[in-house]
């Protein structure tokens, strides 16, 4: 897929059901290899954090395990993010949440979806001609991920229609 631009005419076959137009839009395996890191690396955190003590003993032990704790809670917390991003679609706009901001457009300010070869996520070009990442639709989910791109374009092109368009 390279480019969906809201005018573009796309088959009714591509088209989702309408009660499903407004689900979130969410990676799937990001998602879950973040989640699963973040348990790992707190786990991994803990066992570390208890046997220290053994290990080193003589040492600054407390400190190194306040130092431990919040190395492993800073990876935590940094999976965990990724693993929340997603973009929330309404009838009036789209709440992206990407790795470290998040941000509300109305339908009006979006004018094309691109999720084109070579591209991590999909992206929106703004009418102020600035982009926007949505990493809530990632190319690693593969074709998933280009339903996804397409089910998005679905909702720019339905909420950016004027009774010219008809």
């Amino acid at each position: 897929m390279t480019e969906h631009s809201p005018g573009a005419s796309r088959g009714d076959d591509d088209r989702p059901g309408l009660a499903d137009l407004y689900a979130p839009f969410r990676p799937r395996y990001a998602r879950l290899v973040t989640l699963g890191l973040a348990g790992v690396v707190l786990a991994l955190t803990v066992v570390l954090i208890v046997t220290f003590p053994r290990l080193a003993p003589g040492s600054d032990v407390l400190g190194d395990q306040v130092g431990f704790g919040l190395v492993g809670g800073a990876i935590a917390l940094f999976c965990w993010r990724q693993a929340t991003v997603s973009a929330r679609v309404d009838p009036q706009g789209i709440s992206v949440r990407n790795l470290v901001f998040s941000r509300r457009l109305e339908w009006a300010e979006i004018v094309l979806v691109r999720f084109g070869e070579g591209r991590p996520w999909a992206q929106l070009d703004l009418a102020d001609g600035d982009t926007l990442a949505v990493m809530g639709v990632q190319r690693a989910d593969g074709a998933r991920a280009e339903r996804e791109a397409r089910r998005l374009a679905t909702l720019v092109e339905l909420h950016s229609r004027t009774p010219r368009d008809d």
